[in-house]
């Protein structure tokens, strides 16, 4: 039954992995397809720098769900018939990821993942979450820089998964695969990082009255 579920909800999560927020609101609001504009690419970041941040609300409303919700079901349906919920949670997590890189319906060309990761740790586990995102934004602070800030800041999942043991070897091999996975996904940005051309977001700061 276990291994049912499972595969059940991989495949689930997948197809809802898929689902770009992005590519739907430049649709739906702009009537403009976010893959044809800036770096071509159906993420976020993307999406900001192109549209700026009126859509941004609806983005990140349909990232959380379908993120959130494979994960979430899985996780709680695995743990009722005895199964670790934290693997089943971090596995299909993964899938989810899979989904947003590769989505089927897109000609397998999707986003890369930043988003996703930063959902669905959340339900992997929330103070792990919350530490990822601290270093995201810590780095994102300090190099401008989102796509170096994600690949640096991601392996904080799997080094706390590892540091407290949480959930067993398994859970650590789909934590480290699942930080691999979103850099690669990052295989452009570090060629122009390397290169010096990678470029920086604004962050304003308010100024005293």
């Amino acid at each position: 039954m276990t291994v049912l579920i499972f595969a059940v909800m991989a495949v689930a999560a997948y197809l809802l992995g898929g689902i770009n927020g992005s590519i739907i609101t430049s649709l739906r609001l702009y009537r403009k397809d976010i893959r044809n504009y800036g770096s071509k690419n159906p993420g976020l970041t993307n999406f900001y720098r192109v549209f700026g941040k009126g859509g941004i609300p609806i983005v990140v409303l349909i990232d959380v769900l379908k993120n959130a919700v494979p994960v979430f079901i899985g996780g709680c349906l695995i743990d009722r018939v005895g199964g670790n919920a934290l693997l089943g949670r971090s596995f299909i997590g993964l899938c989810v990821m899979i989904g947003n890189a590769y989505p089927i319906y897109y000609g397998f060309r999707g986003g890369k993942c930043v988003m996703t990761m930063g959902i669905i740790l959340f339900f992997i586990n929330w103070r792990i979450a919350l530490a990822t995102w601290s270093m995201f934004l810590i780095l994102l602070l300090l190099t401008r820089r989102v796509s170096l800030s994600a690949i640096i800041g991601v392996f904080t999942y799997p080094l706390l998964i590892g540091l407290f043991g949480l959930g067993g070897v398994q859970v650590l091999c789909i934590a480290i695969a699942s930080a691999i996975f979103l850099v690669t996904r990052h295989r452009d940005n570090i060629k122009r990082l390397l290169g010096g051309t990678e470029s920086k977001i604004s962050i304003h700061w308010p100024r005293d009255s």
